[in-house]
């Protein structure tokens, strides 16, 4: 619903749209006939309502409570959650020296996703927005979790956020420099990751949408 609402959304929560729900039914149709040994989801109540989606719509696995895991949370924007995006992003753009600008993809085109970052941290007023090092700090730890927590399950199933998703493929995606900016994922599509044994991860597939699965 902020995303409707031209709102900055990370830690912050609003419903699923009619739209929103219905793009994630085809993905739960799509994976319906596909085993999970388990399935995880963000704290966030649209992650926890996509998971109980994509559970409810599979025949072939047997899932008990979902583990709820704050490690997964979308990026947090700090004092600018719940405010208007393009007000937030002009102060993000004059922050990063490049003038006023509105468009996100313009910014991090110009001065790249790790400083964009940090100018989101410079110009929060409060200056908690998460910044590159912050960010990939969760990261970390937030793999080192699911590898303690998925030892002994092989195939698993993880709902998180948009710009968590492009900013873990940004580090982990072989086809990702970690330089330039990839594309931000579809709601409702499905990134591939491998869990190695020695805690390595990397993710194999991304974006990939509802109707290719």
């Amino acid at each position: 619903m902020f995303n409707q609402l031209n709102k900055v959304q990370g830690w912050c929560d609003s419903p699923l749209t009619v739209k929103g729900i219905n793009d994630l039914k085809k993905t739960a149709s799509a994976l319906s006939q596909v085993h999970f040994d388990n399935m995880y989801s963000s704290d966030l109540k649209r992650a926890i309502d996509t998971v109980h989606l994509m559970k409810n719509a599979n025949v072939v696995s047997e899932i008990g409570k979902i583990k709820k895991l704050p490690e997964f949370r979308e990026v947090f924007f700090g004092s600018f959650e719940g405010d208007d995006i393009d007000h937030t992003w002009d102060q993000v753009a004059q922050a990063a020296g490049i003038g006023h600008e509105t468009n996100v993809g313009k910014i991090i085109n110009s001065v790249g996703v790790y400083n964009f970052r940090e100018a989101t941290k410079k110009a929060d007023p409060r200056h908690l927005a998460e910044n590159t090092a912050e960010l990939d700090d969760r990261m970390i730890r937030a793999i080192a979790l699911l590898h303690n927590l998925t030892r002994n399950e092989k195939r698993v199933l993880l709902v998180t956020h948009g710009d968590f998703i492009k900013t873990l493929a940004i580090k982990y995606w072989n086809k990702s420099d970690g330089i330039h900016d990839i594309p931000f994922p579809d709601n409702g599509s499905v990134s591939r990751g491998i869990l190695h044994d020695n805690g390595k991860f990397e993710i194999v597939d991304y974006n990939v949408k509802a109707e290719n699965l």
